[in-house]
């Protein structure tokens, strides 16, 4: 993965260039123009912008491309193992605008038990879905509702809101065994 200079000097380079390419722009002025074509182009007249504006517009531009490459590829998703408590792997997830934590790691042949708590009103999230499953569970608000399934294989499985817009993962390991 790159490093988070290397993207930085990246973009910073980028609006260099761009702010040196925009300088160096030059518009035909009225005399240069034939008579008959002046007619057409007087509804476009170049804008001079102090440079500081440009600045600030690059500068702002920068900022946001930044947070973007951040959101994407930078920022990872929480995750959480599973504590066992008698025999079942358990882990509580708050449902608030997606699923906190939005990544979840168990171990294949044990049962596991995913307690939501639900605090967003919006109806994208009164369901929850386990497509691999093959469970689609209500989930009420401010309450918590339990989600029980055991997976037989290791893998990633993914579980989403009832209109697939917000989306979380169970990371499902083989489970260690230890041998004397």
């Amino acid at each position: 993965m790159l490093s988070k200079k290397v993207i930085l000097s990246s973009i910073a380079s980028l609006g260099f260039f761009f702010s040196l390419a925009s300088g160096e722009a030059v518009a035909q002025t009225t005399s240069e123009i034939p008579s008959n074509e002046k007619s057409q182009m007087t509804a476009f007249r170049p804008i001079e912008q102090p440079l500081w504006l440009k600045g600030a517009v690059t500068s702002a531009g920068l900022v946001l491309i930044g947070l973007e490459i951040w959101w994407f590829l930078l920022s990872k998703p929480k995750s959480q193992k599973a504590e066992a408590h008698h025999g079942i792997q358990e882990v509580s997830i708050t449902v608030d605008g997606g699923y906190e934590p939005s990544r979840v790691v168990v171990n294949a042949l044990q049962p596991v038990r995913l307690n939501f708590l639900r605090r967003d009103p919006s109806s994208c999230l009164e369901q929850v879905v386990f497509p691999d499953f093959h469970i689609a569970q209500e989930l009420d608000l401010n309450q918590v509702t339990t989600v029980e399934f055991t997976p037989e294989k290791p893998g990633q499985y993914t579980f989403a809101c009832g209109m697939n817009m917000f989306r979380g993962v169970v990371e499902v390991k083989t489970p260690h065994t230890n041998s004397m």
